[in-house]
């Protein structure tokens, strides 16, 4: 009896068996390049869970006929990664694959850092971490990265077909019957995980007793042989954060649909906290000026949520997620932030005129401190030209009115007015 699931048995050795990444392994791309001439250098293999990144990290050691071995970063002590040290001298060279790559210390960074420099030790790191966030940048620079996409159903369909053929790894030795619409289910409801897939299959082909000889898989034991996955989600994972820009995005855009599509999959997560701050900052950044009560609105909405909770939680959100989507947008305010600090941060910041600064002390008049300063309120329309910049920057302007909304329409008349005056 087989002990190794299903999923195991198929991993290809050889990269002709890899199924989709055609855009790394397809003809004449990089990757596909590469191990053709034998030519590797340490790589980062980076994607969602269950496409095959550990799979394909073998294909490749199997396809260069190159030793190699495999770690995994959290497991692995540096005793282990000495050892293979000691093996990659002993050989030449060695492949060393490492699982959960961006789980490994600064420690065994150091340590494997001078054979990666060499030449050694060849490095095929594998991870669901964003490199560019979570992975040291002393092994980043020294490395190539490979971004995998998540499979198709096509391409999963293919994997489960090739396990019902296989007659070394797979069920081919065995009299299964199976219908089209069990095979594609399982291709759908794994989410784009072929090892959720194929682990699917397994349970099918085990629970299922033999008629005549004959293991008949219908669609209805194949929809109980898996969960759906509706999509792969982690709070604190690279998904989470393009999720969360898409939304945004969506936002500002004035796309309802999508933006209830991203709302819908955060809400899935459980990520109040997310959904609720991004909100706020879109209020603020996206909508603005143009609708100035939308900010009020907004938080009403979030304090209605975090009283609620999930799931009724959703409907203040919707609701608010529809409004800000068809509100007009402005972020006049936010880039005249920018641009105030942008100056600050680049030395641009000048001497505060004597007439506007701080004269509730005494001596303040011996110092010349606010002896010409007028008080607006004294004057009819509560208003009298005086210079309030530095000199250095008297005549810079940071706000520029849009009239994407009334409101914003009458500041503008407003600004342009005063403008006027003062010059």
């Amino acid at each position: 009896m087989r002990k190794q699931p299903l999923a195991y048995r198929m991993r290809p050795t050889q990269i002709e068996d890899v199924i989709g990444q055609e855009h790394l392994l397809g003809e004449g791309k990089l990757l596909r390049r590469m191990i053709d001439v034998r030519q590797l250098s340490s790589m980062i293999l980076y994607g969602p869970p269950g496409i095959g990144k550990t799979s394909i990290a073998r294909a490749i050691a199997g396809s260069t006929d190159t030793p190699f071995k495999m770690l995994n970063a959290v497991v692995n002590n540096k005793k282990d990664m000495e050892i293979a040290v000691e093996e990659a001298k002993m050989y030449g060279q060695l492949i060393l694959i490492l699982d959960e790559v961006h789980r490994l210390d600064k420690g065994k960074q150091d340590f494997l850092l001078p054979y990666l420099e060499k030449g050694l030790l060849i490095l095929i790191g594998a991870t669901t971490a964003n490199p560019f966030h979570s992975i040291n940048p002393a092994i980043r620079s020294r490395s190539q990265i490979f971004e995998l996409e998540r499979l198709n159903e096509t391409d999963i369909e293919k994997a489960l077909r090739r396990a019902l053929l296989d007659t070394k790894h797979g069920y081919g030795n065995e009299n299964i019957s199976i219908s089209d619409e069990a095979i594609q289910h399982l291709a759908f409801a794994c989410g784009g995980d072929v090892r959720a897939a194929l682990n699917g299959l397994e349970l099918a082909v085990l629970s299922t007793f033999p008629t005549n000889g004959v293991k008949t898989i219908t669609l209805a034991s194949a929809e109980s042989c898996i969960q759906k996955k509706s999509f792969q989600h982690d709070k604190d994972g690279d998904a989470h954060y393009d999720v969360l820009s898409a939304f945004q995005k969506s936002i500002r855009g004035s796309d309802v649909d999508a933006a209830l599509h991203y709302l819908a999959r955060l809400i899935e997560a459980g990520d109040l906290v997310s959904i609720n701050r991004r909100l706020l900052v879109i209020a603020y950044e996206d909508i603005g000026l143009a609708s100035p009560q939308a900010g009020a609105r907004t938080l009403a909405a979030i304090e209605a949520s975090e009283r609620l909770g999930f799931p009724e939680a959703r409907i203040p959100l919707s609701n608010v997620v529809v409004e800000l989507c068809l509100s007009p947008k402005s972020n006049s305010a936010y880039k005249a932030i920018d641009a105030a600090l942008t100056d600050i941060r680049s030395g641009k910041i000048g001497e505060v005129p004597q007439h506007l600064k701080d004269a509730h002390y005494q001596g303040a008049k011996q110092l010349g401190r606010g002896l010409s300063y007028k008080y607006p309120h004294d004057y009819e329309h509560g208003w009298i030209k005086q210079q309030y910049l530095p000199n250095s920057l008297k005549d810079k302007h940071y706000f520029e009115p849009k009239r994407t909304g009334k409101f914003e329409q009458a500041l503008a008349e407003v600004y342009e007015k005063l403008q006027k005056e003062i010059h």
